[in-house]
């Protein structure tokens, strides 16, 4: 009896936003097309523009029309790398998809481990870069960003900002990227529950390019951050922490507003000739107050949120679904 005839290996899609990166590109796709030997699978290249402004796009048309498996896309101006990799996932073609960046620190001779990562179960493999070649004002904030990912969200990676990644197709049809989002992938993907997992890969020093991260985005990162652990954690049942701190505020300032009350009627009936500090003088009327509006407006925006999530998120599952029984096939009986 002849074995049966193993499938293919899926198809391998590349991603590679790229901004202004003119002289970097063609020795990538050099560097791509050396390695893809040892892919052992076919592949594609998507190169995303995000708006470049020196020349970019005539390169990657160039190699298009050179080789079948390059196409690109070219956005009108700039939108950024999330909205590039969004673009590039929604034209994939392949079961597996990895990222890279254009500046030639990512070495695709390091694709062939990723692909053999996904091949263990793991939905998610981000890059970790443990021996960087950067600058101290590059590292040093990067580092504390990723410390910080890692401690609010639970997803443990020591490289979050790795623009080496790779991803199963399903990933893509359940994580929505927006904004400064696309570093937060593996956490959004754990929140819906895939695997996630990292692999240490080289890291090259810059000869091309010009570095977009440092100080400045370390704050808008952070910021990008919250809104992620808000996403993940009551993205769906907003009125929970809303709700709780709006009752906690209410709270404390009721019990502020009840003591104030105890003291005036103590004073008032009890002990008139005693000096007295009147209420409107006392900074704890103006916090007990404040406590009560404060959580009273919580409360409300998180009843508002809770109806917008009903009316708005019918389309979007709570759940993922790995995998399902196939479908049991209908009998029917003659009748005759």
């Amino acid at each position: 009896m002849s074995e049966p005839e193993q499938s293919p290996p899926p198809l391998l899609s590349i991603v590679i936003p790229i901004y202004n990166e003119k002289d970097s590109l063609r020795l990538l796709y050099d560097e791509i097309l050396a390695a893809a030997p040892s892919f052992e699978r076919d592949w594609e290249i998507i190169f995303v523009d995000d708006g470049s402004k020196d020349g970019s796009w005539d390169v990657v048309a160039e190699l298009a029309k050179l080789d079948p498996r390059v196409r690109g896309i070219r956005f009108r101006r700039n939108f950024g790398k999330a909205a590039a990799l969004l673009a590039g996932f929604r034209v994939v073609r392949g079961k597996v998809t990895m990222t890279l960046d254009a500046d030639l620190q990512d070495d695709p001779k390091e694709i062939p481990r990723f692909l053999a990562a996904i091949d263990t179960g793991l939905d998610v493999i981000s890059g970790w870069k443990k021996i960087r070649h950067d600058p101290w004002h590059k590292v040093f904030p990067s580092r504390v960003f990723n410390f910080m990912v890692s401690w609010l969200t639970g997803v443990k990676l020591h490289d979050h900002n790795c623009g080496m990644k790779c991803y199963r197709s399903e990933v893509f049809g359940e994580v929505r990227l927006y904004g400064e989002l696309h570093r937060f992938i593996p956490v959004l993907a754990a929140a819906r529950g895939f695997k996630v997992g990292e692999l240490v890969i080289a890291h090259r020093a810059r000869k091309y390019g010009k570095s977009k991260y440092g100080f400045r985005r370390f704050f808008k990162g952070f910021l990008d951050l919250l809104t992620v652990k808000f996403i993940t954690s009551f993205g769906r049942r907003p009125q929970h922490v809303l709700g709780s701190s709006g009752l906690i505020c209410f709270m404390l300032g009721l019990l502020g507003l009840t003591w104030l009350a105890i003291t005036w009627v103590v004073h008032y009936y009890f002990n008139p000739e005693a000096p007295y500090v009147p209420l409107h003088q006392r900074a704890l009327l103006i916090y007990s107050l404040g406590g009560v509006l404060l959580g009273a407006q919580l409360v409300a925006i998180g009843f508002i949120a809770e109806l917008m999530i009903v009316y708005q998120s019918r389309d979007e599952d709570a759940f993922s679904i790995a995998e399902s029984t196939p479908e049991p096939q209908a009998t029917y009986e003659d009748d005759a």
